[in-house]
């Protein structure tokens, strides 16, 4: 069995990136608790959080080079330079990570300052996902097959005529895939292929990395300043950080009707558009579209990017339902990182608990627009629901 480890410390998502430069301007004393929640209930081999371990031990003499700031430097310019020194001095801390496994059933959970562990989730996930493979030999295609495969995948993209970007390195089958995957679709993509969210592929490439933020960055406000505003502070910070800029709002973290009540007519405009991550896409195109013309705006001047479970049978419809409507794009993770003759994996690592600044620990909540995947526990759910004014639909996974 060959070793694992991580090539880079941009080999990350960059939306990690933008939260945490935004962590550290808003709330550097913040205290979180990130838990690993194998919705999949894969069954990990013998001595497999030794293994885990051993890579994550190795993730400590990580360090962002003098190549690796430039490239941020010239295509985030968002970035403050402050934040581009303090990456550059960045260690990982592998105390930060606690891993046991009992019998088959593995438990992985991440606690510290929000400003550090932010970083943590998605090479975590890679890593787990590669090893499960490699620790069991397991075999996949080979790199000739994964080439013509993605190379089939985004010929059928250019035929269609959308924009796509690979966003699938939390749930990869290995580095070497998705690298594999993201330069073949370097070299056929056309204009289909606008990037990746990987900031050390997207350095390869030489293309700007793409991503804004993610649910936790919703999920730390609710727990700091309520459900309620939630939503409304959530952006109201990313536009104090960004001034416009990463300009795609998440919909999904407390439900979409939620969040178009708190999407005012300020942000709106001030976004370029927003993200599906949950729930039918069609019926969500027709909400957006229906929030904007409400709005005074017109939807052909916004746009959707869409990043729930994506493949090119999906895309299809909603890109034959949305053209000439309301523009968008196509994050797509597992379809192209792990499309490789064996089964995907099926995990997330999710916030689970806060301690902002002067205050307690306390369990945060996600309300997904779809069945079955709210996050947090039963408890705070049912709050949650009760001060969103939400039906219980749906049950805890966590």
């Amino acid at each position: 069995m060959t070793s694992v480890r991580l090539h880079s410390i941009l080999d990350n998502d960059f939306y990690k990136f933008t939260m945490q430069h935004a962590v550290i301007k808003l709330f550097p004393k913040a205290k979180v608790r990130y838990a690993f929640i194998n919705r999949g209930k894969h069954q990990f081999p013998t001595h497999f959080a030794d293994l885990l371990r051993k890579a994550v031990d190795q993730m400590i003499y990580l360090k962002l080079t003098v190549t690796e700031k430039k490239f941020l430097a010239d295509n985030c310019p968002y970035l403050d330079p402050t934040y581009l020194d303090f990456l550059q001095g960045y260690q990982y801390d592998p105390t930060e990570v606690s891993i046991e496994q009992e019998g088959s059933d593995l438990k992985v959970v991440i606690e510290g300052y929000w400003y550090r562990t932010i970083l943590w989730e998605v090479p975590l996930m890679a890593l787990i996902s590669e090893l499960f493979y490699t620790s069991q030999n397991l075999i996949r295609v080979d790199d000739e097959e994964v080439k013509r495969i993605t190379k089939e995948k985004i010929q059928n993209y250019n035929d269609l005529g959308v924009v796509i970007l690979e966003f699938g390195t939390r749930r990869r089958h290995s580095y070497k895939v998705q690298k594999l995957v993201n330069e073949t679709l370097d070299t056929f993509g056309a204009n289909s292929f606008l990037g990746t969210s990987n900031v050390h592929l997207a350095m390869l490439q030489n293309r700007k990395p793409s991503g804004t933020h993610a649910h936790e960055w919703f999920m730390y406000h609710a727990s700091e300043y309520g459900f309620k505003v939630a939503n409304a502070v959530s952006l109201e910070n990313w536009t104090k950080v960004y001034q416009g800029d990463l300009g795609i709002a998440l919909t999904d973290t407390y439900t979409t009707e939620v969040f178009f009540e708190q999407f005012n007519k300020k942000f709106s405009k001030l976004f370029d558009g927003v993200r599906h991550d949950s729930s039918d896409p069609i019926e969500f195109a027709k909400k957006t579209i229906e929030h904007y013309e409400k709005m005074g705006i017109d939807p052909k001047s916004k746009i959707i990017v869409f990043s729930d479970s994506l493949n090119f049978e999906k895309v299809k419809v909603i890109a034959d339902f949305c053209r000439g409507k309301i523009k968008m794009s196509f994050g797509i993770g597992t379809n192209l990182s792990n499309d490789v003759g064996l089964p995907a994996m099926n995990m997330v690592i999710k916030l689970t608990d806060t301690k902002p600044e002067n205050s307690h620990w306390e369990a945060v909540v996600k309300l997904s627009d779809e069945k079955n995947k709210h996050t947090g526990t039963p408890k705070m759910i049912a709050l949650a629901q009760q001060v969103l004014g939400i039906e219980s639909l749906n049950e805890s996974i966590l």
